[in-house]
């Protein structure tokens, strides 16, 4: 259980008590603390403390362990596999199955699974939400789903890992690209292992997940072309936002002879482009549709509370 998410659900109770929602954690499950179960819930201070007790304790397949907890909802925020989303999908299939909605904040799930999961949660009349997947708390998905009927998606494009927009702003502010890099993972910003962000994989997997659920075209991840940014030079970065022309990592896919054509890859955006301006952690995204000429949603530098909304969002939507 994400403890953002988590205070965040405490801090909201009132509002969620009267919207008719009564909440308790049941189940835990994390790399650091094992799998734990109590379907009498957890002391909230327990498990903010890092120690939920002892009840129940042991139950490493899940569906024991969605059985002892009881569950009605499931949080699901394991690390993204892109390679076949697991073991993600099985977290989230077996909630369904067992009677829970299914959050997720995974984005591999959608990639590799979206309509065999989106058919099990109708067929047992449950909720598969994922709005923090893509721009944490951003309301993406819902706005199509929910505000926006009718409206066919022809084409995207955007900035969307934040890890890498951080390291370009840094590079052009003048530190190397390894400096810019080692800065994003003292700030959390970057993970140990950067790979997926530099090399373009994350950006990939949202420009996939868009494309699958907003499009309506089940795209694979290889389809996808893909460049990071781990071969640009400080130099170049430098001497391109000087020329008005900086580098962004451009995400991007549109209808052309009836196929989607996508694209993750480093570009010079002229400073006439919004696109241009959006720097540090902050994303961008621009939408064009059939009746829309074009719209964009811009989120700016969020914290971890951004990407716990988005998740307590979809709770609600689940539950009422």
């Amino acid at each position: 259980m994400n403890l953002t998410l988590v205070r965040l659900l405490e801090r909201n109770r009132r509002q969620l008590r009267e919207r008719g929602i009564e909440w308790r954690i049941t189940g835990v499950a994390t790399r650091r603390l094992g799998w734990m179960a109590d379907a009498n819930g957890f002391d909230l201070e327990q498990i903010l403390g890092g120690q939920p007790g002892l009840a129940a304790a042991g139950q490493e397949n899940v569906r024991r362990w969605l059985k002892a907890a009881g569950a009605d909802v499931l949080f699901e925020a394991s690390s993204l596999n892109p390679n076949d989303g697991q073991p993600a999908i099985e977290y989230i299939r077996a909630a369904l199955e067992g009677g829970a909605h299914a959050i997720t904040a995974n984005k591999g799930p959608i990639v590799h699974a979206y309509e065999e999961l989106r058919s099990l949660a109708a067929a047992n009349e449950r909720r598969f939400l994922f709005e923090s997947t893509v721009m944490d708390g951003m309301p993406i998905f819902s706005l199509f789903q929910e505000d926006l009927p009718l409206v066919q998606l022809k084409g995207f494009r955007g900035i969307l890992n934040s890890t890498t927009n951080f390291i370009l702003s840094a590079m052009e502010s003048g530190f190397s690209y390894e400096q810019s890099l080692s800065q994003a993972q003292r700030l959390g910003v970057a993970e140990s292992d950067p790979s997926h962000d530099v090399e373009g994989w994350d950006a990939a997997v949202k420009t996939a997940v868009l494309i699958r659920v907003l499009m309506g075209q089940p795209i694979q991840l290889r389809d996808v072309q893909r460049e990071g940014i781990q071969k640009l030079k400080a130099e170049t970065v430098r001497a391109a936002r000087s020329q008005g022309k900086p580098y962004k990592l451009l995400c991007q896919a549109r209808f052309e002879d009836g196929r989607v054509i996508a694209q993750v890859s480093p570009q010079q955006i002229p400073l006439s482009d919004p696109l241009a301006w959006v720097e540090g952690t902050s994303s961008i995204v621009e939408f064009e549709t059939d009746l829309l000429p074009g719209f964009s949603l811009r989120e700016t530098n969020p914290g971890l509370e951004a990407t716990a909304y988005g998740m307590l969002a979809d709770f609600v939507r689940a539950v009422t």
